[in-house]
């Protein structure tokens, strides 16, 4: 089923800075990764925005990966790079909050360059497309093989556990629930916390009912992702306004999907059109200069925002949303028992506040016990449940 996919891929876009159409003057609010505007009175405010988000797209001539790997991942990096753009959404809230913007030639925090540093195109990059790719090996993906929504997810899961700078607490939902007995004890606890209680051979009930003044209570910044099929061959409508609700919820990462043959970073919509980031573009891969600073224009689309037909959507989809606090979590939640599961007969996805007693017992993920960290040293082992059907965005 994913030949469909590859087939048109591979034909190889090295500029994608066409002249698309202006957001039209509309009476109805655009969102963006939960803010609001009005496009008669704030467009430049909008396109801003938009402009400010990271965007990553194909690149080439990068060294192989693995060594003897391919050098480019264009015609199959496609929803790699949506998944590079999503997390790093949530690297921008982490460190630099909702509001900042990026404007050209202008020097940014360095907090700015350390989260484009994680995604650069080299091998010692936390999130680069090298270790993406091969960690997508454990996942079953030979490297140049196209990943879907849900494997994305899991390989970024995967990565987080080296990244001690950002300490993400990474959450992917299966059979479409998010329990919240389970992210509250994954953000509650740091990784090293939890080897050190296994390794003092705590079963898993008795080692969270520990003494509170024993354990680290300070909450880790979450990353959530939903994978979703909403529909069988197309979208069933009955899902839009559940879906665009969560573009309004000020806890939004967007949105992981497409539509057959190609994968876009959704972050918004307005009326029944969704706003998206393309990476279908093959542009020079850049790395660090002598100085230890980027080139970052080519990380910023600046062009006018890529729309599509809500209906067009590929029903496979991943759903993402930071939550920086605690707080910001029981918000979330409360949003989500309002707006998205009032429709009582065909919800998008549960919210359970109990780990299910049929599941497997939830253990966070943590870091391998090797001496140096790097996807080419780690083997999957701890995969509970097969890809899902909904994984393949089919033709």
């Amino acid at each position: 089923m994913e030949a469909g996919f590859t087939s048109y891929e591979n034909e190889i876009v090295e500029s994608n800075y066409l002249e698309l159409e202006e957001l039209p003057d509309t009476d109805e609010p655009v969102y963006i990764l939960g803010k609001q505007y009005d496009v008669k009175t704030e467009k430049c405010d909008l396109l801003s925005d938009i402009t400010s988000r990271l965007w990553f797209t194909y690149r080439k001539k990068f060294s192989p990966i693995g060594g003897t790997g391919p050098s480019s991942d264009a015609g199959w990096g496609c929803m790699l790079r949506c998944g590079q753009m999503m997390l790093a959404q949530a690297l921008i809230c982490q460190h630099l909050g909702r509001e900042w913007q990026w404007e050209k030639h202008r020097k940014q925090p360095e907090e700015y360059y350390q989260i484009l540093q994680c995604f650069l195109d080299r091998k010692n990059s936390c999130y680069s497309i090298h270790q993406m790719a091969q960690m997508g090996v454990g996942e079953g993906k030979s490297i140049g093989e196209w990943f879907g929504p849900n494997t994305v997810a899991q390989v970024l899961k995967k990565l987080a556990v080296f990244d001690e700078w950002n300490s993400l607490a990474v959450y992917v939902s299966m059979d479409n629930t998010v329990v919240i007995e389970d992210i509250r004890k994954m953000c509650r606890y740091h990784p090293h916390t939890w080897s050190t209680v296994q390794s003092e051979s705590y079963t898993h009930q008795s080692a969270w009912s520990r003494d509170p003044s024993e354990q680290c209570s300070a909450w880790r910044p979450l990353l959530l992702v939903v994978p979703l099929r909403l529909g069988i061959n197309h979208i069933n409508p009955v899902y839009i306004d559940a879906f665009k609700e969560c573009f309004k919820m000020p806890q939004s990462l967007g949105v992981l999907g497409g539509k057959p043959n190609n994968a876009y970073y959704f972050i918004g919509f307005s009326g029944d059109e969704l706003i998206y980031l393309d990476p279908h573009t093959t542009q020079t891969f850049v790395d660090t200069e002598e100085a230890g600073t980027v080139q970052d224009q080519t990380y910023h689309c600046q062009k006018n925002p890529n729309r599509m037909k809500i209906l067009n959507l590929d029903p496979s989809v991943a759903l993402g949303f930071f939550c920086k606090e605690e707080a910001d979590f029981d918000t979330w939640c409360t949003t989500v028992e309002k707006e998205i599961l009032k429709n009582q007969s065909l919800r998008m996805f549960e919210l359970a506040p109990k780990h299910p007693p049929h599941w497997p017992p939830f253990i966070p993920p943590t870091k391998p016990e090797v001496s140096t960290t790097g996807a080419e040293l780690i083997e999957s082992t701890d995969k509970l449940f097969e890809e899902e059907e909904f994984e393949i965005l089919t033709v």
